[in-house]
């Protein structure tokens, strides 16, 4: 690790890495992350955890992790996405197109965008089949139907669904409760914000003293709008929960339905560095000229889509050693986004030419829609044998995606002969998914625990027609994927313990690489996993370090493709080397403080740029969007139970949109504060309680840029001595400056 010691010299040079690090290395805590201890892998297991007991690891695995409990995510949880949420994690960097943390957000950890994330939904894969992406703002308010998650780091578990090369999160939906309750939440904001919320459980019908067995029905139906921080990024979230469970001693039968409707106007164009600095929150989407040649923007350019989600679990416990668990699932998911373009060529759309008198017209001014109608669906299946030294789970998965893209034109200055409802492009993306696994954790002695995990996936993927573009867009291939994982956790005490593991892991490209690059590669990772963990009453230190040796990773070069999606291109051999340290102390009774911290070079092995016509060799580089330190820390300060007091802070260093560490490419450095609130009043009467919340966030008004995107073209130039000169583009999303959220929440 020689790299980390002088990396930490260098960047002690810098001021603001020196307040950053003083901060880290003085305070060891996050609020109530730190209060809450991980759960104890002796503890008796809820049949609700065994949902997820396939994707998930316990607090004595060689997988490095993090558990968010629901009591921790109602802290901050007014309105903004889940990636935001989980902002303060290790490695974590977040970023949203509107700037203030509703509607479009992403998450990156260890500098891997969201389509390398694997997320999974009570061990249903979440991830778009084809885009690899995940798509919270399809889930508005989720947040408040989640009883926990795990963030896993590096390769992780990746059960079920695309393989992780950067993080899995694995989130568990609500609990059964045993008792009646509702719970009614409200919250306003900045930028006309709004966030409104009904929860309901019926408790378990028909439990008695003696056994708690019966049925219980629980929902929620919320509502959050947002005018957003960037100019008309408003967005109008819809969404519900509804879950009808039967329970026993050894029984859970659970039927689920989840979705939500989401119409955001589109800000994923971002702004040059010229609007930065004079206009930041200009918006250019929707913007047109009419007949006065006066700049206008279309009112309705918007992301409208509808996703419903349809699961059915059955988990069985037979005796004390054998389990079962089967999960079905069905989503659809339909909607487009829409368009005003200007001058647009008939050929573009399959419009003939018009003839009028001797005038040839072949462009116009058009309103169009590009959709995206699919069906998908989910088997999963596991058993789980366990007794005093050996954890054994082993599975299957099964998945079919079944998704049509087509585009319309509602409205055309001149339309041709075009008629209502013509599509002028269609195609159709198949995949399949299935893969079978058996994973094991056996115990040597009260030391030594080994773990394994073999997994064989197939991947086949399909399509046929026309791209937007209106190009043929035929794919027809198909994947054998081998990914094994070993590792070891030796216990040095009660208190303290070290783990290593390896994991490999293998992963195919998305529809957009190989509409891109029909040639594209799958990437493979090697993920080596070296720990130590340290956990008391007061004190706890997790301190991880990872080497992630890739071969063809599929890196963002830093452009976008005309509907906002990131661009990536295999990278040949590359790697991630770094150090997570994360750690909690309690400051007597009432205050506590948790910082963390990653330092890491990422680095391609080898780097070629077109420069003025010429193909030049860059050597080493750093890979895009990877900082090299992050830092997160949180201040509590807990005066009796039930209030909260929290000062949150992040920092994430400077950073390159592109792989070829141009300067126009960088995105500075940031550290941004948020302050957040909580008190419980327990009531006597009418409500068991009532919570007000509040949360200000960029409380220093930080003027900070967490995405953007670059590239280059090439221009004829006579004064270039290849007739060739290279020019650069970049965009920048910024966020929110100062802004408030303050909610109130009555429980009865």
């Amino acid at each position: 690790m020689k790299f980390l010691f002088n990396n930490l010299s260098s960047l002690c040079k810098k001021p603001i890495h020196v307040s950053v690090l003083i901060l880290v290395l003085l305070s060891f805590n996050l609020s109530g992350y730190a209060q809450e201890k991980e759960q104890d892998s002796t503890k008796t297991e809820t049949l609700d955890e065994v949902l997820v007991k396939a994707v998930r690891v316990d607090a004595t695995s060689p997988i490095t992790h993090t558990n968010v409990s629901k009591k921790e995510l109602a802290k901050r949880n007014l309105g903004q996405d889940i990636p935001v949420l989980l902002n303060y994690l290790p490695s974590v960097v977040t970023t949203t197109d509107a700037g203030a943390g509703i509607g479009y957000t992403g998450i990156r950890v260890r500098g891997i965008n969201a389509q390398s994330t694997n997320v999974t939904i009570n061990g249903i894969p979440y991830n778009d089949a084809e885009s690899l992406g995940t798509f919270w703002v399809n889930l508005g308010d989720f947040a408040s139907s989640v009883e926990s998650l795990q963030l896993q780091r590096g390769v992780g578990t990746s059960t079920n669904g695309s393989g992780a090369f950067g993080a899995s999160i694995n989130v568990l939906t609500d609990a059964v409760s045993k008792t009646s309750n509702g719970e009614i939440s409200n919250s306003f904001g900045s930028f006309a914000t709004r966030k409104h919320t009904v929860k309901f459980s019926t408790g378990l019908i028909g439990a008695d003293a003696e056994r708690s067995r019966g049925i219980e029905i629980a929902g929620r139906l919320s509502n959050i709008a947002s005018d957003g921080y960037i100019d008309r990024a408003e967005t109008d979230l819809k969404s519900y929960f509804l879950q009808g469970s039967y329970v026993d001693d050894n029984t859970l039968i659970k039927a689920i339905t989840f979705g939500g409707k989401e119409v955001t106007y589109q800000a994923w164009n971002g702004i040059d560095r010229e609007t930065l600095e004079d206009n930041r929150t200009f918006n250019p989407s929707g913007a047109y000229t009419d007949a006065n040649g006066m700049m206008r923007f279309y009112d309705n350019e918007v992301d409208n889509y509808n996703q419903d989600h349809y699961q059915l679990h059955w988990n069985q416990r037979y005796n004390n050693r054998w389990s079962t668990n089967l999960g079905l699932n069905y989503t659809y998911g339909r909607g487009y986004f829409e368009q005003y373009k200007e001058d647009e060529s008939f050929s573009d759309y399959n419009l003939t030419p018009l003839e009028i008198g001797s005038e040839t017209i072949n462009e116009t001014d058009l309103i169009r829609r590009r959709w995206l109608d699919n069906d998908y669906y989910v088997i999963n299946a596991s058993g789980n044998f366990k007794n005093s030294n050996i954890n054994l789970i082993f599975g299957t998965s099964y998945s079919l995606y079944d998704g049509d893209h087509f585009g319309e034109i509602v409205w055309a200055e001149f339309a041709s002969n075009s008629e209502i409802r013509d599509r002028y492009y269609e195609g159709n993306g198949k995949k399949t998914d299935w893969s079978v696994f058996t994973k094991a954790t056996y115990r040597i002695n009260d030391k030594v625990s080994l773990y394994g995990d073999l997994q064989l996936r197939l991947v086949d993927y399909k399509t046929t027609g026309l791209t937007s573009d209106r190009i043929p867009f035929n794919v027809d291939e198909n994947y054998s994927f081998f990914n094994p994982k070993a590792g070891i956790t030796y216990k040095l005490n009660t208190k303290n313990s070290l783990y290593f593991s390896y994991a490999r892991a293998n992963r195919e490209p998305n529809r957009d690489d190989f509409e891109n690059n029909q040639t594209v590669r799958p990437e493979q990772l090697n993920d080596f996993e070296l720990g130590w963990r340290h956990d008391s009453q007061k004190f706890r230190l997790h301190v991880n370090g990872y080497y992630m040796l890739y071969n063809e990773q599929l890196v963002l070069t830093g452009q976008i493709d005309n509907v906002g999606n990131p661009v990536r291109t295999n990278s040949g051999e590359s790697y991630r080397l770094g150090l997570e340290v994360d750690a909690a102390i309690a400051l007597g009774n009432k205050f506590s403080v948790q910082p963390n911290v990653t330092l890491s070079t990422n680095q391609n092995k080898q780097t070629f740029e077109s420069v003025n016509g010429q193909l030049v060799d860059l050597g080493n580089t750093d890979i895009s969007f990877a900082p090299e330190l992050i830092a997160a820390n949180a201040f509590v300060f807990q005066p009796r139970e039930g209030f909260q007091i929290a000062l949150l802070s992040k920092y994430v260093g400077e950073q390159f949109m592109g792989n070829t560490e141009n300067p126009e490419s960088k995105l500075d450095s940031y550290f941004v504060n948020d302050f957040n609130i909580t008190y419980e009043w327990k009531t006597k009467s009418i409500f068991k309680s009532i919570v007000f919340s509040g949360l200000v966030n960029n409380i220093f008004n930080e003027k900070y840029v967490s995405n953007g995107y670059f590239g280059s073209f090439d221009f004829e130039d006579s004064e270039s001595p290849t007739g060739i000169s290279t020019g650069y583009f970049t965009g920048f999303y910024p966020q929110a400056t100062t802004n408030f959220l303050i909610g109130l929440t009555l429980k009865f």
